[in-house]
C-alpha cells in the first residue's frame, strides 16, 4: 500500500518548490492537492464538513499550476489533483493541461476528479448543478479518446466538437488514471463505468473490507474486472492500526491530510507522518 499526502496548497502555506522536495526525500509515494477557483462570498451551498468554511478554500493556488512546481522540483514523486472540479472546467482545455503534465513530469500524473458541491461556484462557471455528472462523464470519455486517437471527436449532450488533433499525449498509456472522488453507489457506478480507481473520503468512517465489497459487487454487476481498479483513501488518519487494516484489506493508497500552514509547522507533522511508511 502506497502513503501519500495531500494539502490544501496556498498564498499562506508552505510553497510547493520546497514542500515537494521534502515530501519525496522522506519516502512518500504522491502528493495530491484539491481546487477551488473561487468562493462566492453568499455561502448558500452547505460546505460537507461542517458549519465553517476553512479560509484555505478560497486562497487555493490552480492545481495544474501547484503540481508543475512540485513536479520540476522532484524526479520520483507521483502528483495528483484530488479533486480537480471538472465539470467546472473546459474539455479540451483540461485535456491538454492534463496530458502536458504528464508529459514534462515523466508519466507521474494521477487524474483525481470529481463533481463538487457548491452549486453557486459552478453557476459562475456556467455549470449545471444538476447536470454535472452527465457532464463529467461525457468529459471524460471524449478526453479519452483525445488521449489515445491521433484525431478524436465526440458528440454529446455537455461535449461536443468535431475532429480535433489534441497534442501533445500522456506518457502514460492509455491516459494517466483517473479516479474519481465519492462515497454513493451512484459513485461506484461511474468509477466502473469510466475511471481507473476510486478515491473515497475516510473523514466520516471508512470500513475497507465492507467498501471493497460493495465495489467489488457493483463492478461484478458490470463485467468489470475488479483488478483494473485501485482505491485511494483521502484523508485516511495517521494511525498505525488503521492504515494496516487498510492494507490488509487491499487498500491501494493512503492519502494523509496536511495543514495548509509555513514550513515550521507542515515539516514536523511530515516527519511524524513518515514514521508510518515502514
Amino acid at each position: 500500500m502506497h502513503i501519500g499526502v495531500s494539502i490544501f496548497a496556498t498564498d499562506f502555506s508552505i510553497g510547493m518548490d520546497e514542500l515537494a522536495p521534502e515530501i519525496e526525500s522522506r519516502g512518500f509515494e504522491s502528493l495530491f492537492v484539491p481546487e477551488h477557483t473561487h468562493i462566492p462570498t453568499s455561502r448558500q451551498s452547505s460546505w460537507p464538513g461542517g458549519a465553517d468554511l476553512p479560509k484555505e478554500y478560497w486562497h487555493t493556488f490552480d492545481p495544474f499550476v501547484s503540481l508543475s512546481f512540485a513536479a520540476a522540483n522532484t524526479k520520483t514523486l507521483k502528483i495528483g489533483t484530488g479533486i480537480c472540479l471538472l465539470p467546472q472546467r473546459d474539455t479540451l482545455v483540461t485535456a491538454n493541461l492534463v496530458a502536458s503534465l504528464d508529459r514534462m513530469s515523466g508519466g507521474r500524473f494521477i487524474f483525481g476528479i470529481g463533481g463538487g458541491w457548491n452549486r453557486e461556484e459552478m453557476a459562475h462557471h456556467g455549470t449545471s448543478y444538476d447536470k454535472r455528472f452527465a457532464r463529467m462523464a461525457e468529459q471524460v470519455k471524449a478526453m479519452q479518446a483525445l488521449w489515445s486517437n491521433d484525431a478524436a471527436e465526440f458528440h454529446g449532450e455537455q461535449v461536443d466538437f468535431s475532429e480535433s488533433w489534441s497534442y501533445p499525449k500522456p506518457v502514460q498509456t492509455p491516459h494517466p488514471p483517473i479516479i474519481l472522488g465519492g462515497e454513493t453507489d451512484y459513485t461506484l457506478r461511474r468509477v466502473v463505468d469510466y475511471c481507473d480507481g476510486w478515491l473515497p473520503r475516510a473523514r466520516h468512517g471508512f470500513d475497507a473490507v465492507k467498501n471493497i465489497a460493495r465495489l467489488q459487487k457493483i463492478a461484478d454487476e458490470s463485467g468489470r474486472d475488479m483488478s483494473t481498479l485501485s482505491i485511494s483513501v483521502f484523508g485516511a488518519p495517521a494511525e498505525e492500526n488503521t492504515l494496516t487494516e487498510y492494507r490488509d484489506a487491499g487498500i491501494n493508497r493512503v492519502l494523509l491530510s496536511l495543514p495548509s500552514a509555513p514550513r515550521d509547522e507542515v515539516l514536523p507533522i511530515l516527519d511524524s507522518y513518515a514514521a508510518l511508511i515502514d
